[in-house]
This record gives C-alpha cells, sequence and structure tokens, in this order.
C-alpha cells in the first residue's frame, strides 16, 4: 500500500472515530439531561405544594385578624400568619421559576451555574420558610381558635399570650440556627444526596450528571 493510500486510510479511521465519539457523546448528553430534568420533577412538585401551603397561611391569616381587630393576640397572630404566607408564596416561586429556566440544551457549564443559583436560592428558601415549623404550628392553633367566637371586652386570654410568647422565643432561637442551616445547605452541594435529607437531594443528583457529562467532554 503507498503512502498516500495509508494516510487517507489512516484519516478515514480518525473521522469515523470522531463521528463515532460525537455520537456517544450526544447520546449520552440526551439521556443524562433526562436524568437530571428528571430529578428536578419533585423538587417542582414540592415547591407548588408550598404556594399552596402559603395561600392557605394567607387566608387563614386574614380571617384571623380581620375577625378580631380587638384582641391583640388574636391581631398579631393573623398578621404573623398572614406575612407568613406571603413568605412561603414568594420562596415558593422564585424556586420554580429558577427550575424552570435551566435551559438543557445550554453548555454544561452554563447549566451547572443555573443548578448553583436554584440551590442558594433553596437553601435561602428552606432557612426562612422550612425551619420556622417546627414552632410556626402555635401560631396556626391560635389563628385557628380566632376564627370562632372570642370576646373582645376582656383583653388577649392569657394562653394566646403564652403561646405567642413560646412561639417568639422558638423563632429567636431558630433564627440563631438559621444561621448556620444555610451553609450547611451549601456546603454539601456536591455531596451524596443519599446522604442529606436536607430537601436538595434533586438539585445535588443534577448536578452530580452534569459533572459525569463535563467529564466526558473533556476526555
Amino acid at each position: 500500500m503507498q503512502d498516500e493510500d495509508l494516510k487517507a486510510a489512516w484519516h478515514a479511521l480518525e473521522a469515523r472515530i470522531t463521528r463515532s465519539d460525537a455520537l456517544q457523546l450526544a447520546v449520552l448528553r440526551e439521556t443524562r439531561l433526562a436524568r437530571a430534568r428528571g430529578h428536578l420533577r419533585l423538587f417542582k412538585a414540592g415547591h407548588w405544594l408550598q404556594c399552596l401551603l402559603g395561600l392557605g397561611l394567607v387566608a387563614l391569616g386574614v380571617a384571623c385578624w380581620t375577625r378580631n381587630p380587638g384582641v391583640t393576640g388574636l391581631l398579631v397572630a393573623g398578621i404573623a400568619l398572614h406575612a407568613f404566607g406571603l413568605v412561603n408564596i414568594l420562596g415558593g416561586i422564585t424556586s420554580l421559576v429558577l427550575a424552570s429556566r435551566i435551559d438543557y440544551g445550554a453548555p454544561v457549564l452554563r447549566i451547572q451555574r443555573q443548578l448553583a443559583a436554584l440551590l442558594r436560592a433553596y437553601a435561602l428558601n428552606s432557612t426562612i420558610c422550612g425551619l420556622p415549623w417546627w414552632t410556626m404550628w402555635v401560631p396556626v392553633v391560635v389563628a385557628v381558635a380566632g376564627l370562632g367566637d372570642v370576646p373582645s371586652g376582656n383583653g388577649t386570654p392569657a394562653w394566646i399570650v403564652w403561646s405567642l410568647t413560646l412561639s417568639t422565643v422558638g423563632l429567636v432561637a431558630t433564627a440563631i440556627y438559621g444561621l448556620g442551616h444555610r451553609r450547611r445547605i451549601l456546603a454539601t452541594a456536591d455531596a451524596d444526596a443519599r446522604d442529606c435529607s436536607d430537601g436538595a437531594d434533586g438539585i445535588r443528583r443534577s448536578r452530580r450528571v452534569l459533572a459525569e457529562i463535563a467529564e466526558f467532554e473533556a476526555r
């Protein structure tokens, strides 16, 4: 075989290998991105539920404080739930918008940045809306009680005062704890999702899938 024929055969083989690698990369990218998209479905469903919960809190809060303007404790509980409901709606919508804006047709680096922004938003949302629930159920109970007939001439009942006081102390403790909670979520951004139970598992799995694609592309 002459040198020209050998070179032509070598170039043909090289082109075939290049096409094969490109095809494998395209198939891997498509399947892996489908997995990454699937990992966020449960995440999105959870935040739709958060928005519905926020609407329920707003409705309960408004019903409480508008019915009891003369009972300070019920007024405070209703306004607090009203505000907390709005914050939950805002947090849920923000996460949903960021998740829906992820462009899976974009370069891997851009998708990774979008997932990082989603994780930061989730960490903030979890700190502000998720952590306080261990004590925010108390104002919910107070607000439900406020939907009944509560005499406004005798001031706030003692049990409501004590309930709201304990809830306030709990919120202060939650705020102190929350300073490190957000850092912990971000610090475990690339941790194995099986070892994490903070609700960001879907994001972490998606990030690992993107890392696999980036590693394959770098070969």
